[in-house]
């Protein structure tokens, strides 16, 4: 890494002369090499990757800008990305995320709700971006059926195919494909803005309590997306859907589509991982079957 080039990136995004006085390494995630750097009695947030993902960076950068827009949920705020001794970085406001959680859940939950009032007039994104390290796309769609069928549940499969998940699983899941107007005869959701990968290690509670959330990978789509996310792993707590409800309540079909959503999921876990997530990924789709008859 070239400091001093970094310096002056920082620099000239902030219009601040930025000189650096102290790196160091911050643990979490699994995809970026991450760093709190320090100077000129300011605070920021670094990650690099290979100099190939530099639109990974700047996708990220749109999303949290995206966020911000919606003026609920408290994001870092992005300097800058680019290209430094053949890596690719951004960086970001540096937030120290270790307040505590009492009271901060039901305000997440309620900022949720008003984060996924901000709209769009279609499903998607005007970008790519990532889902992990996975590629996800995001073509514009007035239909959130088949941007699901296509581009959430289809994309995955493709990828699955590729990387060894069983002929039969596949299959399964080209014929829920065909099924999954079953689970939207009577719902019709809006194009929220959505996270998109809200589970909880992306998100945390800084000093004064507020809720953070970062990483993402923002798109335009159904609100419950978001909710199915956050119950697949946990860490979420009643205070926070409790709150989520009382400010916007979810339809009654949320708890069968959530298993579709978390699908997604499940999918990219195991095209990124493999292992038993073809499993949990089959026994989803045998479920959702069996109850779309």
């Amino acid at each position: 890494m070239n400091w001093r080039q970094l310096e002056q990136a920082i620099s000239a995004a902030t219009g601040q002369a930025f000189s650096l006085d102290v790196h160091g390494s911050v643990g979490g995630g699994c995809i970026n090499t991450a760093m709190k750097i320090s100077g000129a009695g300011r605070d920021y947030f670094l990650k690099l990757n290979d100099a190939r993902l530099l639109d990974m960076f700047d996708a990220e950068a749109d999303g949290l800008r995206e966020l911000a827009a919606a003026q609920a949920v408290r994001v870092p705020t992005p300097v800058c990305t680019g290209i430094n001794d053949n890596q690719a970085f951004i960086v970001m406001e540096y937030l120290a995320l270790d307040g505590s959680a009492s009271g901060a859940m039901a305000r997440f939950g309620e900022q949720l709700a008003n984060m996924h009032r901000y709209t769009r007039d279609q499903f998607g994104w005007h970008r790519d971006n990532t889902i992990g390290s996975t590629p996800q796309r995001n073509d514009w769609a007035p239909d959130w059926l088949g941007f699901w069928r296509e581009q959430r549940l289809g994309f995955q499969l493709q990828l699955g195919s590729r990387h060894g998940l069983a002929g039969r699983v596949i299959q399964k899941g080209e014929r829920l494909q065909t099924k999954l107007a079953g689970l939207f005869d009577v719902y019709t959701p809006q194009p929220s803005v959505l996270h998109g990968d809200l589970w909880s290690g992306n998100y945390g509670i800084d000093h004064d309590g507020e809720a953070v959330i970062f990483d993402p990978a923002v798109y335009f789509g159904d609100r419950e997306a978001d909710l199915a996310m956050t119950e697949l792993f946990g860490g979420f707590g009643r205070e926070f859907y409790a709150a989520y409800q009382a400010s916007w309540a979810l339809d009654p079909g949320y708890a069968q589509r959530k298993q579709l959503y978390n699908l997604y999921h499940i999918l990219n876990h195991f095209n990124l991982f493999g292992g038993g997530y073809a499993g949990q990924a089959e026994s989803m789709i045998d479920r959702l079957l069996a109850e779309l008859g």
